[in-house]
């Protein structure tokens, strides 16, 4: 069979997965494994199964193939195997589970496989249990990457870090765990022990070295900024880098991702578009693309979006998100399951239980909504998170938990003004906490005198306690700044409510000149214009639904 193993060698390297696995079942069924070396064979047999089903996503086959092939390697004498188990720390590498590179069996290499397996299919403690019987003097790059997502995952940061420290030791330029060790408070002046010593050329540092080292630190830098809130100084820092490296796709998308969080939408939608018309396959963060494009109301666009991301790959949890940010507006239960898909294709997608937690808020079940906000905020707590569940306390009469929620919010997301707007929402349920309301509207304003949130909110309550004139000065104050389609919408629902009609009717037909698609400004000049006729809005008619539609490739996802 020896010209057997070696086509399978050469269908792995190929990538072949799909005949390696045929030719799997005939290797690992062959005769011949009466002596030592038999068993070897066997046991290489075995794993090369084994990178074929796991080549070809049949991770539980694989992981079965994996775990005979380390029972069959304990039946062969320890002298046979034990050069290829050091293997690994002489070469510095670990094949992956697709690689035919195993020559001889080596059983740090398949407990490392064996853990891909387990995660893959979820089974993160029992990945754990895996890499853990792996020495540490031994670990590749890739198995300390491993083991600090692992490790963070049951949420053993301290080891985490170790990892993650490990991996930058390794190799600096692990973007992943740059990231992972900023969230875990890594300061940047820690980072810089990581980054390895200049080579010494005659006693001058090479200035390729020095131009790295200064990228390679404010790269740094910008994520502590993010991970410590200070978004303002996250964002100053990658607008530096992008001069350095124009049309860097990954750095316009972690600016856009920095806007979303200050508010900036018009920026984002910018940046995202210029990001595609970079990379039009680009699919990283493009579900909070589609979740901003519905908020602003903008289908076509939304439309567009994604038939692109189901061309490019239906399978992902962006195009599961975005599918559900498209079908809310026509079907929220169906919009609910690829939702729901997203966190079956990826149990760690955020973006998957905050669309999941609002969709369910929009179906009045909160109940099912903290438990999906919680989720997302276990693995990041942003303030999505934090509103998510503030409002599915209030929906759910839990005022003492929703208060205690917004005001973590407002220790973790520290000089955040929507942190503090979160506050005076909870606040303003209860006449008697308006007045405390007010001031953490004004306090969010005085710290972010363009979010208009907060201003809003403030208009809202003005109303409320029939301060109607207040409102409107307000209002009127922001539209002198800032032309924005929500203000003349709120402007126009004031005046309606005062019955100044035709300041309303102005303020609706400005609100859809800004924003044509927007549904709240052709709601209410629908009600408007039935109200100047004098016909009652409310009154139930008929109404016909004539909206584009998406082949959404049910079949595929």
């Amino acid at each position: 069979m020896e010209a057997a193993r070696e086509s399978m060698a050469a269908l792995l390297d190929a990538g072949l997965f799909g005949p390696a696995q045929t030719l799997g079942c005939f290797l690992v069924s062959s005769a011949g494994a009466g002596n030592d070396a038999g068993m070897s064979m066997k046991v290489e047999s075995l794993v090369q199964h084994g990178d074929a089903l796991y080549g070809e996503k049949e991770f539980r086959r694989a992981l079965n193939a994996y775990k005979q092939a380390m029972q069959y390697s304990r039946s062969i004498p320890r002298q046979a195997t034990s050069n290829t188990r050091s293997s690994v720390s002489a070469t510095g590498r670990s094949p992956s589970p697709n690689s035919s590179n195993l020559l001889s069996f080596n059983e740090n290499e398949v407990k490392f496989k064996i853990a891909l397996c387990h995660s893959a299919l979820c089974e993160h403690r029992e990945a754990l249990h895996e890499m853990e019987g792996i020495p540490s003097k031994v670990r590749t790059l890739k198995m300390n990457m491993m083991l600090g997502k692992l490790y963070r995952i049951s949420r053993n940061s301290r080891t985490a870090a170790v990892c993650y420290k490990e991996c930058l030791r390794q190799c600096p330029y692990v973007f992943e765990a740059i990231t992972a060790l900023a969230e875990m408070g890594l300061s940047a002046k820690e980072f810089s022990l990581l980054f390895p010593q200049a080579p010494n050329r005659g006693g001058k540092v090479p200035g390729d070295f020095v131009d790295a080292q200064r990228w390679w630190s404010q790269y740094v830098e910008a994520q502590c900024c993010i991970a410590s809130h200070d978004y303002k100084g996250g964002l100053d820092i990658y607008l530096e880098l992008m001069q350095r490296f124009p049309n860097n796709v990954h750095i316009l998308l972690e600016i856009a991702k920095v806007e979303a969080i200050i508010g900036r939408n018009d920026e984002v939608i910018m940046n995202f578009e210029k990001a595609r018309l970079i990379d039009p396959n680009i699919m990283t963060y493009m579900d909070e693309y589609a979740i901003l494009l519905k908020s602003k109301s903008d289908y076509i666009k939304l439309n567009k979006l994604v038939h692109d991301m189901l061309h490019i790959d239906p399978a992902r949890p962006e195009t599961c998100v975005a599918l559900a940010a498209m079908w809310e507006r026509k079907d929220e239960r169906k919009a609910l399951t690829y939702a729901e898909k997203s966190l079956r294709v990826d149990d760690r997608h955020i973006t998957g239980y905050i669309m999941k937690g609002n969709l369910h808020l929009s179906l009045n079940r909160p109940d099912l909504a903290v438990t999906d906000f919680r989720g997302a905020q276990e693995l990041r707590a942003d303030l999505r998170s934090y509103q998510g569940l503030v409002r599915a306390y209030l929906a759910l009469s839990k005022c003492k938990e929703a208060l205690f929620t917004a005001r973590e919010a407002m220790k973790v997301l520290h000089q955040s003004a929507k942190a503090l707007k979160l506050v005076g929402d909870v606040h303003a349920i209860s006449s008697s906490g308006r007045e405390k309301a007010r001031k953490f509207y004004e306090s969010a304003i005085r710290l972010e005198p363009g979010f208009l949130g907060a201003a809003l909110a403030l208009a809202d309550l003005h109303v409320v306690e029939g301060r109607n004139k207040e409102a409107v000065m307000l209002l009127e104050k922001y539209l002198r700044q800032w032309a924005d389609d929500s203000l003349h919408i709120k402007l126009a629902q004031v005046h309606a409510a005062t019955n100044m009609l035709s300041d309303a009717l102005s303020h609706y037909q400005s609100a859809l000149r800004i924003n044509p698609q927007n549904e709240a400004a052709k709601n209410g000049l629908e009600r408007l214009e039935k109200q100047m006729k004098g016909v009652d809005p409310d009154a139930p008619e008929e109404e016909e639904e004539n909206e584009d539609d998406i082949d959404d490739r049910d079949e595929f996802i």
